[in-house]
């Protein structure tokens, strides 16, 4: 894990429009996070998780500080620079599965290459039934994901995720809307994805479940790291 680091966030502030809080919701944030890590984002709701999670995924550019994935500063990118990095080496799965009711699973899953500007939609299909084989829903490929339990959309947005192979994944609370049993199922998968794959996670979560299953934990409280 040497070399440039895949995230490197320092003195990140992020305010919103004044009166919305009496205080950044993001105050003063260092993280660095190493290629191939498991990283726990936890604290309370209201500690700046997601915001955290927007910033490093340039969802939310309006912050002041450093911020550098993979080695690029995201404030130098332009809108199209940032989209393609996001479509190609950031995946995003988040607690609300964002799955198109009129597509089937296997299209859902198809769907970022739909915005891939190098040709890639051609062997879509092939990638997103593997993507769905890791996630172990071959046989919903050509279902509506209306027909699906929450473990199976949730699995469903992580093939997704990784249709492009990114490199970083951003979860924000995965495993928030699913029993004991299926949380445990979504965590193997991404224990699997850093182990086999060295993709990057770091997931936003309030479940002990979570964080004891990622190498590290970075705790934020009233937007400020507290540990990790």
């Amino acid at each position: 894990m040497s070399g440039t680091p895949m995230v490197r966030v320092e003195h990140l502030v992020k305010r919103y429009p004044a009166g919305a809080l009496p205080r950044p919701a993001l105050d003063d944030v260092s993280v660095t996070v190493a290629r191939g890590e498991f990283v726990a984002i936890v604290g309370r709701s209201g500690s700046g998780k997601t915001t955290l999670l927007n910033a490093i995924g340039g969802l939310d550019r309006d912050c002041a500080g450093v911020l550098e994935v993979d080695g690029r500063a995201l404030a130098r990118m332009g809108d199209r620079e940032l989209a393609r990095m996001r479509n190609r080496g950031i995946g995003f799965v988040f607690q609300a599965f964002h799955l198109l009711p009129q597509l089937t699973v296997l299209e859902n899953v198809m769907l970022p290459a739909s915005f891939d500007d190098r040709g890639a939609l051609p062997t879509a299909r092939g990638r997103a039934g593997d993507a769905l084989a890791r996630v172990g829903l071959s046989d919903k490929a050509a279902v509506p994901p209306t027909r699906l339990s929450a473990g199976e959309k949730q699995r469903v947005a992580i093939a997704r995720a990784i249709l492009n192979r990114p490199a970083l994944l951003l979860c924000d609370e995965p495993t928030g809307n699913l029993d004991a049993e299926t949380g445990r199922n979504v965590i193997d998968i991404f224990l699997e994805l850093a182990a086999k794959d060295g993709t990057t996670l770091m997931i936003a979560t309030h479940e002990g479940r979570v964080a004891e299953a990622a190498g590290r934990r970075v705790v934020l409280a009233a937007g400020k790291v507290v540990e990790g």
